[in-house]
């Protein structure tokens, strides 16, 4: 097993849990203010492709090293 893989595959656990937080505290905001919708979803869409651009480079940081 490379180090290559064990980082990568670490990189993809962070970034799934990090966006499955956004997407539950998201609804969580939605549910207590159905009319600011369009702004947390904005917010949301926003901070989850912050996050998918860090594991994306954390993967390919990863197997350049590995």
């Amino acid at each position: 097993m490379s180090l290559a893989g064990v980082g990568a595959g670490l990189a993809v656990i962070g970034a799934g849990l990090g966006i499955g937080r956004i997407g539950g505290s998201a609804m969580d905001a939605i549910a207590r203010q159905p009319e600011a919708y369009s702004k947390i979803q904005a917010a949301m869409i926003i901070a989850a492709a912050l996050i998918e651009g860090a594991a994306l480079f954390a993967i390919v940081v990863a197997m350049i090293k590995g």
